[in-house]
């Protein structure tokens, strides 16, 4: 019998020794990228340009010189600014079309509702590279080259459809029921969406927010294609754009604008991964 314990506690230990092997394997791949970044951003461009520098350690003593140039000597700020303007802006309009999509999508019972449904999420999967060029096309048909208001027209097209179909599955999981009690109370459809279907779906309207921020906020492509002035740029086509001259690479102050406009979305991750995941997991299976 002690024994047979013995053993058993063997297992479970080793068993851990696995788990925890494994998964400190997984936390040094995640964040040697940031611990990279940090690093060089604090070097010198001397010790980050010599030969006999250690890329993982700091030799020659940290600096604040890359931040500094960063913030003075570029429009960071003003990148900053038209970064948080169009995200603010693709955020309210993405979900707005989103929450309004699937509601109809998941209660209103229209014929064909499952199937468009379906084709909504399968935009989803079209690359944005395969995109830019048509919708170059058509925002220069409009006139909106070269303004950082183009990227609130282009960013839905990548956020609606994935947004949509994670509601669609948290409006599809409320009971028929409520929807007969409201109406049988003389809710009008406006009522219930907003009383009754949204108070529900908090966590999935957290996620799918959550989502439409990373999207709007780390958007590279459209930005590089659409905008071309210093002063439309957002945070991060204006850090590449004025800090790579030709073949010359600022190593130092582009890890520093990484790192800037690395720490919204941390954050936000931070303090709300858990609505996310459970607005993911949930999203992706009712319905």
């Amino acid at each position: 019998m002690i024994a047979a314990l013995e053993t058993r506690h063997g297992r479970r230990r080793m068993t851990l020794l696995v788990c925890y092997t494994i998964i400190l394997m997984f936390v040094v791949f995640f964040l040697f990228p940031p611990y990279w970044m940090a690093i060089t951003s604090f070097k010198t461009n001397h010790e980050i340009e010599g030969l006999k520098g250690i890329p993982l350690i700091i030799q020659e003593g940290p600096t604040l010189t890359h931040y500094t140039s960063l913030l003075t000597e570029t429009e960071f700020l003003v990148w900053f600014k038209n970064s948080v303007m169009v995200t603010v802006s693709v955020v309210f309009l993405s979900m707005l079309i989103s929450v309004l999509a699937a509601y109809a999508l998941s209660r209103l019972g229209f014929a064909g509702a499952s199937v468009i449904g379906t084709a909504v999420f399968l935009v989803y999967l079209v690359p944005d590279s395969l995109l830019f060029i048509p919708l170059f096309k058509i925002v220069g048909f409009l006139g909106l080259l070269n303004s950082k208001w183009v990227l609130v027209l282009v960013y839905p097209t990548l956020i609606v459809p994935f947004a949509t179909w994670l509601l669609i599955g948290y409006f599809a999981s409320i009971p028929k029921e409520l929807d007969e009690a409201a109406l049988v109370d003389g809710a009008n459809h406006w009522q219930m969406l907003v009383r009754i279907f949204l108070p529900v779906a908090v966590p999935g309207l957290i996620a799918a927010t959550i989502f439409a921020f990373t999207v709007s906020w780390s958007g590279f492509l459209y930005p590089l294609a659409f905008i071309f002035s210093s002063d439309q740029q957002v945070l991060t086509t204006g850090t590449v754009t004025s800090l790579i001259k030709g073949d010359v690479y600022h190593w130092g102050g582009l890890m520093a604008g990484a790192l800037l406009a690395c720490l919204p979305p941390v954050l936000i991750y931070v303090f709300l991964m858990d609505y996310y995941i459970s607005g993911l997991t949930a999203g992706s299976t009712k319905g």
